[in-house]
């Protein structure tokens, strides 16, 4: 029965670690490189001009709080499928169905926007970027003949000043809540 009781605490120590660790082990094993970036679009959707004129990249935010804020926003409004879906946030807004090119479109827009009105368009970026995915250093998407698989949106935002990257994939916050992901340009 020891034995078990310790197994058991045991198992519970790693499912906990792997928790806590998770953010990190991600950005250690999976790697985003871009293949092109798709174009940005503008709020056009007055509901969608409302919900952003009612969040809190609405007010005064810098960089860190416009980035979590749009992620939080863009899990919030949408659920993602593996079928044909749109992927302009301005039809996402009602259809809330997508998948990553979506994601990283909403984000996009969201992001976007909180810059311009917080001012710091001027100094920072929001690009989204197609790209593929390396996991210990394997090109994951060579494995799979799908071509729903044969690539992966993410968003990376650029500091115009310092060079400085952060890179985040709204389709993975959505699922395992990781807020940054490792960049390779």
């Amino acid at each position: 029965m020891k034995l078990i009781r310790r197994a058991f605490y045991a198992f519970l120590l790693l499912c906990i670690s792997l928790f806590v660790l998770k953010g990190w082990l991600y950005r250690s094993f999976v790697t985003y490189k871009s293949i092109g970036t798709r174009t940005s679009y503008q709020i056009t959707n007055a509901e969608l001009d409302s919900f952003f004129q009612t969040s809190s990249l609405n007010q005064d935010a810098d960089i860190d709080e416009i980035i979590n804020g749009s992620l939080q926003l863009t899990k919030e409004r949408l659920s993602f499928v593996f079928a044909k879906s749109d992927t302009d946030p301005n039809k996402l807004f009602s259809s809330k169905k997508t998948h990553c090119v979506g994601y990283a479109s909403f984000f996009t827009t969201l992001a976007n926007s909180g810059m311009q009105k917080n001012k710091l368009g001027q100094n920072w970026e929001v690009e989204h970027h197609i790209g593929v995915l390396y996991v210990f250093g394997y090109n994951i998407h060579s494995y799979f003949n799908s071509p729903f698989f044969k690539d992966h949106d993410f968003v990376v935002i650029t500091n115009k000043l310092t060079g400085e990257t952060i890179a985040v994939d709204p389709t993975v916050y959505d699922y395992l809540r990781i807020k940054r992901v490792t960049y390779c340009n």
